[in-house]
This record gives structure tokens, C-alpha cells and sequence, in this order.
């Protein structure tokens, strides 16, 4: 975490040079070494430049249902989908491993479809609360496709050890 953390600071430094206003960066929480974190992906106006910026930990997550793969988070300052809704992709780090990187968050609203793993933003099912969940693609309907049995395969150890790691700390449903 000490590396992303770093390569935050970096980025943050090496971006001073533009004349664009910057935007603080938040951080929800000091990140100890080998937590669980997703960071938000957005694209600098360079091609090969990214910045990340730390969205939550495993302690802004109160528990992880396997089955149906919703993510319940604490109560934060900001609702989780703003402080998503803006990021290209989101990385999930174990420690300094990246475990996988969600393509996008989606909302129920949103009409593009997608075959890897996003975070599903679901206000339809319960519009007095909504709900995030980790799906291999978007619309569901996808999930019988080719393209997205092969990205269920190849992120199958990193499934594993994402839900491993969250049962050891007492957050699986």
C-alpha cells in the first residue's frame, strides 16, 4: 500500500506542471499494509497517464454476500456512487497485489453494455436504498456469452482469494 500510496503522491506531483486546477485528493482512511482497497481509476489527458485515488477499504465495507456478490458499505461522509461515479475503473488491491480491475460502475440508468466485471450500482430493486454489487458483466443477460465465461475463468483464483481474504476478517454473508 506504501507503493500506491507513493505513486499517488507522484502522480500528484508530477501533474503541479498543468495549468488546470487540481482536485484534492481524497482519502477515506489511512491504508495499513496488506488491507484490502479499491482505487479509482481516471485517465489524465495523456494516453499512457493515469491517476488513482483511494475510494474505500475493507473497513468501509461491512460485509460481502458470495452468493449474490452485493457489497454492503458502512455509512460513509459521501454515498458511495459519488464518490465512484466519476472513475474509469476501479483496482483492487490486496496489500501492494492488484487482485482485479472492474471495467466501470454502472448504474441501473446506464444503457452501454459490458463484458468483464464491473460494480453494479442497483437502485431499481429497493429505490429507498441502493445496492452495489461486483457482476461479470453488464446487462446479466451477457453472462452466458463466451467473452464472459473466459473473464469468469480467468479471474477465478483472484475470486477465491478476494473471498478468502473477507471471510478471514469476518465480513462474508
Amino acid at each position: 500500500m506504501m507503493v500506491i500510496a507513493m505513486a499517488c503522491m507522484m502522480m500528484t506531483a508530477c501533474s503541479l506542471d498543468s495549468y488546470e486546477p487540481e482536485e484534492p485528493v481524497l482519502i477515506i482512511e489511512p491504508v495499513e499494509e496488506g488491507m484490502l482497497a479499491a482505487c479509482g481509476i481516471s485517465e489524465s489527458g495523456t494516453r499512457s497517464v493515469s491517476d488513482e485515488q483511494l475510494l474505500f477499504t475493507e473497513k468501509d465495507i461491512e460485509w460481502f454476500n458470495a452468493t449474490t456478490r452485493e457489497i454492503k458499505f458502512r455509512d460513509m461522509d459521501k454515498p458511495p456512487y459519488e464518490m465512484l461515479e466519476p472513475f474509469h475503473e476501479i483496482k483492487f488491491y490486496l496489500g501492494d497485489n492488484v487482485l482485479f480491475t472492474v471495467s466501470s460502475f454502472v448504474g441501473d440508468w446506464d444503457s452501454r453494455t459490458y463484458t468483464n466485471l464491473i460494480l453494479h450500482y442497483d437502485v431499481i430493486t429497493d429505490p429507498d436504498q441502493g445496492h452495489y454489487y461486483l457482476h461479470d458483466c453488464y446487462p446479466l443477460y451477457l453472462i452466458d456469452t463466451d467473452e464472459v465465461k473466459a473473464n469468469i475463468k480467468k479471474n477465478e483464483g483472484q475470486w477465491e482469494l478476494f473471498i478468502y481474504y473477507l471471510e478471514s476478517k469476518g465480513k462474508l454473508r
